[in-house]
Protein backbone atom coordinates (compact mmCIF):
# COMPACT_ATOMS: atom_id res chain seq x y z
CA UNK A 1 0.00 0.00 0.00
CA UNK A 2 1.47 2.87 -1.51
CA UNK A 3 -0.91 5.84 -0.51
CA UNK A 4 -0.92 7.76 3.48
CA UNK A 5 -3.66 9.63 4.45
CA UNK A 6 -2.78 12.33 7.30
CA UNK A 7 -6.94 12.94 8.14
CA UNK A 8 -8.72 15.79 10.24
CA UNK A 9 -5.72 17.68 10.73
CA UNK A 10 -5.68 21.63 11.51
CA UNK A 11 -3.52 22.77 8.48
CA UNK A 12 -1.71 25.62 8.29
CA UNK A 13 -0.57 27.03 4.84
CA UNK A 14 -0.35 29.65 2.67
CA UNK A 15 -1.43 32.23 5.06
CA UNK A 16 -4.70 30.01 6.52
CA UNK A 17 -5.51 27.76 9.04
CA UNK A 18 -8.55 25.36 8.55
CA UNK A 19 -9.15 21.54 9.29
CA UNK A 20 -8.35 19.27 6.10
CA UNK A 21 -6.32 16.10 5.13
CA UNK A 22 -3.54 15.90 2.90
CA UNK A 23 -3.35 11.79 0.96
CA UNK A 24 -0.04 11.20 -0.48
CA UNK A 25 1.25 8.86 -3.53
CA UNK A 26 4.26 7.78 -2.96
CA UNK A 27 7.03 11.08 -2.60
CA UNK A 28 4.36 13.52 -3.06
CA UNK A 29 0.98 15.25 -2.43
CA UNK A 30 -1.74 13.80 -4.29
CA UNK A 31 -4.87 15.50 -2.88
CA UNK A 32 -5.63 18.17 -0.14
CA UNK A 33 -9.31 18.00 1.34
CA UNK A 34 -10.57 20.97 3.09
CA UNK A 35 -12.88 19.43 5.35
CA UNK A 36 -14.56 16.32 4.63
CA UNK A 37 -12.66 13.56 2.20
CA UNK A 38 -14.10 10.53 0.56
CA UNK A 39 -14.45 7.98 3.24
CA UNK A 40 -12.79 5.70 1.32
CA UNK A 41 -10.10 6.71 1.78
CA UNK A 42 -9.74 5.33 5.19
CA UNK A 43 -10.04 2.38 3.70
CA UNK A 44 -7.67 2.26 0.66
CA UNK A 45 -4.99 3.66 2.35
CA UNK A 46 -2.74 3.44 5.50
CA UNK A 47 -3.82 6.49 7.64
CA UNK A 48 -2.53 8.65 10.41
CA UNK A 49 -5.45 9.76 12.34
CA UNK A 50 -4.48 13.57 12.88
CA UNK A 51 -7.43 14.78 15.04
CA UNK A 52 -5.93 17.92 17.37
CA UNK A 53 -2.67 18.12 15.90
CA UNK A 54 -1.56 21.27 13.47
CA UNK A 55 0.21 20.14 9.91
CA UNK A 56 2.64 21.81 8.57
CA UNK A 57 5.04 21.98 5.58
CA UNK A 58 8.36 20.37 6.60
CA UNK A 59 10.76 23.22 7.98
CA UNK A 60 13.36 24.24 5.95
CA UNK A 61 16.72 25.47 7.69
CA UNK A 62 18.82 27.50 5.41
CA UNK A 63 22.28 27.76 8.09
CA UNK A 64 23.35 24.66 9.97
CA UNK A 65 26.67 23.02 10.66
CA UNK A 66 26.75 19.29 10.42
CA UNK A 67 30.50 18.89 10.60
CA UNK A 68 30.53 16.35 8.37
CA UNK A 69 33.73 15.82 7.27
CA UNK A 70 36.82 16.25 9.66
CA UNK A 71 34.82 16.93 12.91
CA UNK A 72 32.52 14.17 13.37
CA UNK A 73 33.25 14.15 17.44
CA UNK A 74 30.76 16.83 17.69
CA UNK A 75 27.88 15.80 15.02
CA UNK A 76 27.84 14.51 11.92
CA UNK A 77 25.52 14.01 8.89
CA UNK A 78 23.33 11.15 10.64
CA UNK A 79 23.15 12.48 13.97
CA UNK A 80 22.23 15.56 13.49
CA UNK A 81 19.68 14.89 10.60
CA UNK A 82 18.15 12.51 13.52
CA UNK A 83 17.70 15.77 15.05
CA UNK A 84 16.47 17.25 12.66
CA UNK A 85 13.83 15.06 12.03
CA UNK A 86 12.96 15.42 15.76
CA UNK A 87 12.50 19.20 15.18
CA UNK A 88 10.60 18.83 12.21
CA UNK A 89 13.17 20.21 10.07
CA UNK A 90 12.86 17.92 6.26
CA UNK A 91 15.45 19.84 4.59
CA UNK A 92 18.82 21.48 5.68
CA UNK A 93 21.32 23.53 4.15
CA UNK A 94 25.09 22.81 5.51
CA UNK A 95 28.19 25.54 5.56
CA UNK A 96 31.37 25.09 4.56
CA UNK A 97 33.60 25.48 7.23
CA UNK A 98 34.31 21.66 7.77
CA UNK A 99 37.89 19.90 7.30
CA UNK A 100 38.38 19.94 4.57
CA UNK A 101 36.24 23.70 3.97
CA UNK A 102 34.34 23.04 1.08
CA UNK A 103 36.10 25.73 -1.30
CA UNK A 104 35.85 23.40 -4.04
CA UNK A 105 34.10 21.94 -6.39
CA UNK A 106 35.38 18.64 -5.46
CA UNK A 107 34.97 18.76 -1.91
CA UNK A 108 31.32 20.17 -2.37
CA UNK A 109 30.84 16.86 -4.52
CA UNK A 110 31.80 15.06 -1.50
CA UNK A 111 29.81 16.35 1.10
CA UNK A 112 26.88 15.38 -1.21
CA UNK A 113 28.23 11.84 -1.40
CA UNK A 114 27.94 11.56 2.55
CA UNK A 115 24.88 13.09 2.96
CA UNK A 116 23.21 10.73 0.06
CA UNK A 117 25.04 7.86 2.33
CA UNK A 118 24.06 9.38 6.04
CA UNK A 119 21.11 12.27 5.80
CA UNK A 120 17.71 10.89 7.39
CA UNK A 121 16.39 14.41 5.59
CA UNK A 122 16.58 16.10 2.41
CA UNK A 123 19.90 18.76 1.93
CA UNK A 124 22.16 20.94 -0.26
CA UNK A 125 25.47 22.25 0.94
CA UNK A 126 27.32 25.89 0.68
CA UNK A 127 30.81 26.44 -1.53
CA UNK A 128 32.56 28.35 0.40
CA UNK A 129 34.50 31.45 -0.66
CA UNK A 130 37.84 32.66 0.24
CA UNK A 131 40.38 35.03 -0.64
CA UNK A 132 41.91 32.68 -3.46
CA UNK A 133 39.16 30.94 -5.05
CA UNK A 134 37.46 32.81 -6.99
CA UNK A 135 37.89 30.59 -10.01
CA UNK A 136 36.27 27.71 -8.41
CA UNK A 137 33.43 30.13 -7.39
CA UNK A 138 32.81 30.67 -11.22
CA UNK A 139 32.59 26.86 -12.33
CA UNK A 140 29.64 25.14 -14.05
CA UNK A 141 29.49 22.61 -10.92
CA UNK A 142 28.13 25.82 -8.58
CA UNK A 143 24.91 25.14 -9.78
CA UNK A 144 24.56 22.26 -7.63
CA UNK A 145 25.30 24.43 -4.26
CA UNK A 146 22.79 26.34 -2.77
CA UNK A 147 24.49 29.53 -2.57
CA UNK A 148 28.01 31.12 -2.20
CA UNK A 149 29.04 31.60 1.81
CA UNK A 150 31.10 34.58 2.24
CA UNK A 151 32.49 35.08 5.85
CA UNK A 152 32.66 38.76 6.06
CA UNK A 153 33.97 38.26 9.53
CA UNK A 154 36.02 35.66 11.17
CA UNK A 155 34.32 32.42 12.97
CA UNK A 156 34.92 29.00 13.57
CA UNK A 157 36.90 27.61 11.06
CA UNK A 158 38.61 31.01 10.11
CA UNK A 159 37.25 31.53 6.45
CA UNK A 160 37.44 34.98 6.90
CA UNK A 161 37.54 36.93 3.66
CA UNK A 162 39.19 40.12 4.29
CA UNK A 163 40.22 41.70 1.00
CA UNK A 164 38.43 43.95 -0.83
CA UNK A 165 39.52 43.14 -4.41
CA UNK A 166 38.02 39.83 -3.08
CA UNK A 167 35.08 40.83 -2.22
CA UNK A 168 34.68 43.37 -5.44
CA UNK A 169 34.99 39.98 -8.09
CA UNK A 170 32.91 37.75 -5.72
CA UNK A 171 29.76 39.93 -6.02
CA UNK A 172 30.46 41.40 -9.44
CA UNK A 173 31.00 38.08 -10.77
CA UNK A 174 28.13 35.36 -10.28
CA UNK A 175 24.46 35.52 -10.65
CA UNK A 176 24.22 32.37 -7.68
CA UNK A 177 23.12 34.10 -4.05
CA UNK A 178 25.61 34.99 -1.72
CA UNK A 179 25.11 34.36 2.15
CA UNK A 180 27.26 36.19 4.60
CA UNK A 181 28.30 35.90 7.83
CA UNK A 182 28.54 39.62 8.78
CA UNK A 183 30.85 40.84 11.68
CA UNK A 184 33.40 43.70 11.14
CA UNK A 185 37.00 42.42 12.69
CA UNK A 186 38.67 45.76 12.75
CA UNK A 187 36.12 46.68 15.20
CA UNK A 188 35.94 43.64 17.27
CA UNK A 189 39.62 43.83 17.68
CA UNK A 190 39.47 47.40 19.08
CA UNK A 191 36.63 46.66 21.33
CA UNK A 192 38.91 43.80 22.50
CA UNK A 193 41.56 45.93 23.32
CA UNK A 194 39.85 48.45 25.05
CA UNK A 195 37.96 45.40 26.95
CA UNK A 196 40.98 43.53 27.85
CA UNK A 197 43.09 46.67 28.72
CA UNK A 198 40.55 47.41 30.92
CA UNK A 199 39.16 44.33 32.68
CA UNK A 200 42.33 41.66 31.65
CA UNK A 201 42.33 39.06 29.21
CA UNK A 202 40.04 36.45 30.96
CA UNK A 203 37.07 38.12 30.48
CA UNK A 204 33.81 36.43 31.57
CA UNK A 205 30.79 36.28 28.81
CA UNK A 206 28.69 38.98 29.60
CA UNK A 207 31.59 40.93 27.33
CA UNK A 208 31.01 38.68 24.14
CA UNK A 209 28.22 41.04 22.59
CA UNK A 210 29.94 43.88 23.70
CA UNK A 211 33.14 42.90 21.89
CA UNK A 212 31.53 41.74 19.05
CA UNK A 213 29.06 44.57 19.20
CA UNK A 214 26.79 46.69 17.61
CA UNK A 215 28.66 48.70 15.28
CA UNK A 216 30.59 45.14 14.42
CA UNK A 217 27.73 43.80 13.17
CA UNK A 218 26.48 47.63 11.33
CA UNK A 219 29.46 47.98 9.69
CA UNK A 220 29.93 44.55 8.04
CA UNK A 221 26.54 44.27 6.99
CA UNK A 222 26.23 47.98 5.40
CA UNK A 223 29.18 47.09 3.84
CA UNK A 224 28.09 43.90 2.54
CA UNK A 225 24.52 45.52 1.22
CA UNK A 226 25.82 48.59 -0.51
CA UNK A 227 28.48 45.82 -2.45
CA UNK A 228 25.06 44.06 -3.42
CA UNK A 229 23.75 47.40 -4.77
CA UNK A 230 26.63 48.11 -6.80
CA UNK A 231 26.45 44.88 -8.46
CA UNK A 232 22.83 44.07 -8.31
CA UNK A 233 23.63 40.40 -5.91
CA UNK A 234 21.70 38.76 -4.64
CA UNK A 235 22.29 38.70 -1.31
CA UNK A 236 21.08 36.98 1.80
CA UNK A 237 22.68 38.18 5.26
CA UNK A 238 22.72 35.60 7.77
CA UNK A 239 22.09 35.70 11.61
CA UNK A 240 21.05 39.06 12.08
CA UNK A 241 21.27 40.07 15.86
CA UNK A 242 20.47 43.96 16.06
CA UNK A 243 17.76 46.62 15.58
CA UNK A 244 20.29 49.01 14.09
CA UNK A 245 21.01 46.49 10.91
CA UNK A 246 16.78 46.24 10.14
CA UNK A 247 17.62 49.82 8.24
CA UNK A 248 19.47 48.44 5.92
CA UNK A 249 16.31 46.16 4.64
CA UNK A 250 13.10 46.80 3.03
CA UNK A 251 9.78 45.13 4.04
CA UNK A 252 7.24 43.46 1.07
CA UNK A 253 7.05 40.74 -1.17
CA UNK A 254 9.92 38.32 -1.02
CA UNK A 255 9.54 37.84 -4.36
CA UNK A 256 10.57 41.24 -5.37
CA UNK A 257 13.68 41.32 -3.29
CA UNK A 258 17.65 40.84 -4.49
CA UNK A 259 18.63 41.86 -1.06
CA UNK A 260 17.13 39.45 1.93
CA UNK A 261 17.76 38.78 5.48
CA UNK A 262 17.54 36.38 8.18
CA UNK A 263 17.24 36.07 12.16
CA UNK A 264 18.09 33.20 13.91
CA UNK A 265 15.78 31.36 16.23
CA UNK A 266 18.48 32.18 19.59
CA UNK A 267 18.16 35.44 18.44
CA UNK A 268 14.49 35.96 18.89
CA UNK A 269 14.22 34.30 22.60
CA UNK A 270 17.46 35.49 24.39
CA UNK A 271 19.19 38.35 25.23
CA UNK A 272 21.77 40.06 26.87
CA UNK A 273 20.18 39.45 30.47
CA UNK A 274 20.11 35.76 29.80
CA UNK A 275 24.27 35.59 29.91
CA UNK A 276 23.95 35.91 33.75
CA UNK A 277 21.80 32.59 33.99
CA UNK A 278 23.08 30.51 30.83
CA UNK A 279 26.53 31.68 30.62
CA UNK A 280 28.45 29.92 27.63
CA UNK A 281 25.79 28.00 26.49
CA UNK A 282 24.01 31.16 24.64
CA UNK A 283 28.00 32.16 23.22
CA UNK A 284 27.07 32.66 19.62
CA UNK A 285 29.08 34.48 16.92
CA UNK A 286 27.04 37.12 16.20
CA UNK A 287 26.43 37.55 20.02
CA UNK A 288 23.24 37.32 21.57
CA UNK A 289 22.54 41.19 21.96
CA UNK A 290 19.88 43.73 24.18
CA UNK A 291 16.10 43.12 24.91
CA UNK A 292 15.92 46.28 22.76
CA UNK A 293 17.54 44.41 19.75
CA UNK A 294 15.40 41.21 20.42
CA UNK A 295 12.16 43.16 20.28
CA UNK A 296 13.54 45.06 16.76
CA UNK A 297 14.09 41.36 15.21
CA UNK A 298 10.90 40.30 16.57
CA UNK A 299 9.38 43.68 15.10
CA UNK A 300 11.37 43.47 11.67
CA UNK A 301 9.85 39.28 11.48
CA UNK A 302 6.36 40.43 11.77
CA UNK A 303 6.58 42.88 9.10
CA UNK A 304 8.87 41.21 6.66
CA UNK A 305 11.88 42.95 6.50
CA UNK A 306 13.36 39.91 8.21
CA UNK A 307 12.25 37.24 5.51
CA UNK A 308 14.01 33.97 6.77
CA UNK A 309 14.02 31.83 10.30
CA UNK A 310 16.96 29.56 11.00
CA UNK A 311 18.87 28.27 13.87
CA UNK A 312 23.14 28.44 12.66
CA UNK A 313 22.75 24.87 14.39
CA UNK A 314 26.56 24.49 15.82
CA UNK A 315 26.87 21.78 18.19
CA UNK A 316 30.39 21.86 20.12
CA UNK A 317 31.17 19.18 22.49
CA UNK A 318 30.54 20.67 26.25
CA UNK A 319 34.12 20.52 26.97
CA UNK A 320 34.35 22.81 24.39
CA UNK A 321 32.11 25.35 25.21
CA UNK A 322 34.02 26.08 28.72
CA UNK A 323 36.21 29.08 29.37
CA UNK A 324 36.04 32.78 29.46
CA UNK A 325 34.96 35.13 26.59
CA UNK A 326 37.70 34.02 24.08
CA UNK A 327 38.50 30.50 24.96
CA UNK A 328 34.63 28.95 25.08
CA UNK A 329 33.60 28.06 21.42
CA UNK A 330 30.88 29.95 19.59
CA UNK A 331 27.69 28.44 18.41
CA UNK A 332 25.30 25.85 19.62
CA UNK A 333 22.89 22.82 19.01
CA UNK A 334 19.03 24.22 17.81
CA UNK A 335 17.85 22.23 14.96
CA UNK A 336 15.87 19.83 17.00
CA UNK A 337 13.83 22.65 19.35
CA UNK A 338 13.96 25.60 16.87
CA UNK A 339 10.24 24.87 15.78
CA UNK A 340 9.09 24.38 19.34
CA UNK A 341 10.72 27.53 20.57
CA UNK A 342 8.76 29.46 17.89
CA UNK A 343 5.85 28.02 18.55
CA UNK A 344 6.56 28.92 21.97
CA UNK A 345 6.77 32.10 21.19
CA UNK A 346 3.51 31.95 19.20
CA UNK A 347 1.79 31.13 22.30
CA UNK A 348 3.40 34.04 23.52
CA UNK A 349 1.41 36.45 21.39
CA UNK A 350 4.71 37.21 19.59
CA UNK A 351 4.14 35.72 16.18
CA UNK A 352 1.14 33.54 14.36
CA UNK A 353 1.57 30.22 13.23
CA UNK A 354 0.93 31.26 9.92
CA UNK A 355 3.96 34.02 10.12
CA UNK A 356 6.06 31.03 11.21
CA UNK A 357 5.22 28.79 8.50
CA UNK A 358 5.96 31.68 6.15
CA UNK A 359 9.49 31.70 7.66
CA UNK A 360 10.31 28.61 7.91
CA UNK A 361 8.92 26.36 5.43
CA UNK A 362 7.81 29.04 2.87
CA UNK A 363 10.37 31.51 2.40
CA UNK A 364 13.62 29.88 2.15
CA UNK A 365 11.92 27.63 -0.82
CA UNK A 366 11.42 31.43 -2.61
CA UNK A 367 14.55 32.77 -1.67
CA UNK A 368 16.97 29.71 -2.76
CA UNK A 369 14.50 28.99 -5.51
CA UNK A 370 13.48 25.30 -4.47
CA UNK A 371 11.79 23.16 -6.60
CA UNK A 372 8.26 21.50 -5.37
CA UNK A 373 8.95 22.20 -1.77
CA UNK A 374 8.04 24.91 1.22
CA UNK A 375 4.55 24.41 0.54
CA UNK A 376 2.02 22.06 1.00
CA UNK A 377 0.50 21.86 -2.81
CA UNK A 378 -0.85 19.11 -4.96
CA UNK A 379 2.19 17.88 -6.88
CA UNK A 380 4.89 19.16 -4.19
CA UNK A 381 7.33 16.52 -2.32
CA UNK A 382 5.18 15.22 0.62
CA UNK A 383 8.18 17.10 3.09
CA UNK A 384 5.14 17.14 6.07
CA UNK A 385 5.20 17.92 9.99
CA UNK A 386 2.97 17.17 12.73
CA UNK A 387 2.69 18.74 15.85
CA UNK A 388 1.03 18.36 19.34
CA UNK A 389 0.04 21.92 19.93
CA UNK A 390 -1.49 21.03 23.98
CA UNK A 391 1.75 18.44 24.75
CA UNK A 392 4.30 19.28 27.53
CA UNK A 393 7.58 17.71 28.08
CA UNK A 394 10.32 18.65 28.99
CA UNK A 395 14.32 18.59 27.29
CA UNK A 396 16.32 16.38 28.64
CA UNK A 397 19.70 14.40 28.34
CA UNK A 398 16.98 11.20 27.23
CA UNK A 399 15.34 13.07 24.86
CA UNK A 400 18.26 15.14 23.08
CA UNK A 401 19.33 13.66 19.72
CA UNK A 402 22.27 15.54 19.08
CA UNK A 403 25.63 14.05 18.96
CA UNK A 404 26.73 16.78 21.55
CA UNK A 405 24.47 15.56 24.11
CA UNK A 406 23.38 19.52 25.38
CA UNK A 407 21.30 21.82 24.77
CA UNK A 408 20.80 25.75 25.84
CA UNK A 409 17.15 24.29 26.86
CA UNK A 410 18.16 21.66 28.99
CA UNK A 411 15.57 21.13 31.37
CA UNK A 412 13.17 23.67 30.24
CA UNK A 413 9.32 22.62 29.73
CA UNK A 414 7.69 23.12 26.29
CA UNK A 415 4.19 23.43 25.57
CA UNK A 416 4.09 22.01 21.74
CA UNK A 417 5.65 19.11 20.36
CA UNK A 418 6.77 17.89 16.87
CA UNK A 419 5.09 13.97 16.81
CA UNK A 420 5.59 12.84 13.10
CA UNK A 421 7.68 14.32 10.67
CA UNK A 422 7.12 13.02 6.98
CA UNK A 423 10.09 13.54 4.02
CA UNK A 424 9.19 12.30 0.40
CA UNK A 425 5.97 10.64 1.80
CA UNK A 426 7.84 8.27 3.97
CA UNK A 427 7.52 8.83 7.97
CA UNK A 428 11.20 9.38 9.23
CA UNK A 429 10.47 10.41 12.75
CA UNK A 430 7.17 9.53 15.03
CA UNK A 431 6.48 9.57 18.50
CA UNK A 432 10.23 10.11 19.88
CA UNK A 433 11.81 7.79 17.54
CA UNK A 434 13.66 8.42 14.33
CA UNK A 435 13.78 5.85 11.11
CA UNK A 436 17.30 5.25 10.70
CA UNK A 437 16.28 3.49 7.50
CA UNK A 438 15.24 6.55 5.43
CA UNK A 439 17.46 8.98 3.61
CA UNK A 440 16.61 12.17 2.18
CA UNK A 441 17.01 13.62 -1.06
CA UNK A 442 19.19 16.70 -2.51
CA UNK A 443 17.57 18.90 -3.34
CA UNK A 444 16.66 21.06 -6.92
CA UNK A 445 16.19 24.55 -8.30
CA UNK A 446 14.81 26.42 -10.13
CA UNK A 447 17.40 28.15 -11.78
Amino acid sequence: MNKKLIKNATIVNEGREFVGSVLIDGERIEKIYEGEFPEELSRECDCINATGLLLFPGVIDDQVHFRDPGLTHKGDLFTETRAAAAGGVTTFMDMPNTIPQTTTIEALNEKFDLAAEKSLVNYSFYLGANNENLAELQKEGIRRACGIKVFMGSSTGNMLVDNAETLEAIFSSTDKLIATHCEEEEVIAANKKYFTSQFGEDLPIGFHSLIRSEEACFRSSFKAVNLALKHNTRLHVLHLSTGKEMGLFAPGPLEKKRITAEVCVHHLWFDDRDYESYGNKIKWNPAIKTRADKEALRESLNNDVIDVVATDHAPHLWSEKIGGCFKAASGGPLIQHSLTVMLELCKKGIFTKEKIVEKMCHNPAILYHIKDRGFLREGYFADIVLVDPECEWKVTESNILYKCGWSPFMNRKFSTQVICTIVNGEIVFANGIPNDEIRGKEIEFND
